[in-house]
């Protein structure tokens, strides 16, 4: 039983780190996008941030998965579960945390940008000296929820037949006429959140030099 909840959390902490190496990046490219002057694509992001925030997880993960071979043609394999599961959670994350990095830019005064332009910063050195520390800080709350919820959402996995924690959980406690195996699987959920937590704990401590 433990052996095959192991294996079930492997996919699961793969699907995690997968998520947060594709979302974190792309979710500043999109923030960046939104708070464009260019009104297109501020419109474009705006849109597409609407879309992911305002549908089930679970809706994008089936339109992900099922859309090549309804409007391509194109067969399905064994593979295209996971990988149409790691495209939803990502793209979908990236959402939130874009919304999360603009407001988090959005709430540095104007008249920081100004002083550092009086001083002589170029724009690059305004924003990476300046503004960015101050970002990461007000951000980091926000961030370490969201970062939380993507270990929950990870469950989401088993609706398109990803053998991740949850799924493996369900099968055993179905075989095994038990509940015995979502105990273990909700305690591995809760190690691994604490865990996070403390990560995130220790980096919202290692900026407390600064003081807004």
């Amino acid at each position: 039983m433990m052996e095959m909840l192991s294996r079930g959390f492997i996919v699961t902490v793969e699907l995690f780190f997968l998520t947060l190496l594709g979302s974190l990046p792309l979710g500043v490219v999109i923030a960046l996008g939104r708070m464009s002057k260019f009104k297109p694509l501020q419109l474009l992001m705006q849109f597409y941030i609407s879309i992911m925030r305002g549908t089930p997880l679970m809706l994008q993960m089936f339109a992900i998965y099922f859309a090549p071979y309804y409007v391509f043609g194109i067969n399905l394999t064994p593979d295209s579960k996971w990988t149409a599961t790691v495209i939803a959670f990502i793209l979908n994350y990236a959402a939130y945390f874009a919304e999360i990095y603009r407001g988090g830019i959005q709430s540095i005064p104007r008249g920081q940008y100004e002083a550092a332009d009086v001083l002589g910063y170029s724009s690059s050195q305004t924003f990476m000296r300046i503004v960015l520390p101050q970002v990461i800080k007000r951000i980091l709350p926000a961030m370490a929820n969201e970062v939380i919820t993507l270990v929950k959402d990870t469950s989401l996995a088993f609706a398109i037949g990803v053998a991740e924690m949850f799924s493996t959980a369900k099968a055993l406690a179905a075989r095994e006429g038990s509940m015995i195996p979502f105990l273990l699987a909700g305690a591995f959920y809760w190690v691994f959140n604490m865990v996070v937590e403390v990560i995130m704990a220790r980096f919202e401590k290692r900026l407390d030099y600064y003081h807004d």
